[in-house]
């Protein structure tokens, strides 16, 4: 199996190259079980994204990112939900289509998150920002419910997100694409 070295936030690891489709391979980066990663880039990111009261992530991958970053610097994370659970009062949602997802999803925010939200400055975090899909569900959410998004921030920028001006990230991550 081929590998990407990824180098981010001091520490080096090795990616598997997996495809997507016939065409398309992405470095398979998931912060998951990686604390180390999640405890420097959370760190590195908390430096670059300027001032804000609260984080907004996706539910799953970026909620490692998302705890870290709020225990790193005392303040609270929200996070759209994938699916409405029981506790959600009239939820407010957004539909979305990730390149690690297959089909159509939807996020959810309950209306206690949506209020944690409203009139606030806002960070949106994720572990990897590629289409920009999940970053733009986040920022429908957010508006939905009131705040104010002053940043939007990864630890890694997938292909054409690296050239975003949008963004905040720490690393490029390439897209391997077969002609």
């Amino acid at each position: 199996m081929d590998k990407y070295t990824l180098k981010v936030a001091g520490l080096e690891r090795q990616l598997p190259i997996l495809p997507v489709d016939e065409k398309l391979s992405i470095a398979a980066f998931v912060m998951f079980s990686d604390v180390e990663i999640t405890i420097a880039g959370a760190a590195e990111l908390l430096k670059k994204v300027g001032d804000f009261d609260v984080i907004l992530t996706a539910e799953t991958k970026g909620i490692p990112l998302a705890y870290e970053m709020s225990r790193q610097c005392g303040k609270p994370y929200v996070v759209g939900r994938k699916g409405v659970k029981l506790y959600m009062t009239d939820p407010i949602s957004v539909n979305v289509r990730s390149i690690t997802t297959r089909g159509m999803q939807a996020l959810y925010l309950s209306q206690e998150d949506a209020a944690k939200l409203r009139g606030k400055r806002v960070i949106i975090v994720d572990d990897v920002i590629s289409t920009g899909e999940s970053l733009n569900a986040l920022e429908k959410l957010c508006a939905e419910a009131g705040g104010e998004i002053v940043c939007k921030a990864s630890v890694l920028a997938e292909g054409d997100a690296a050239d975003r001006e949008d963004l905040v990230f720490l690393e490029k991550l390439p897209l391997f694409i077969k002609d």
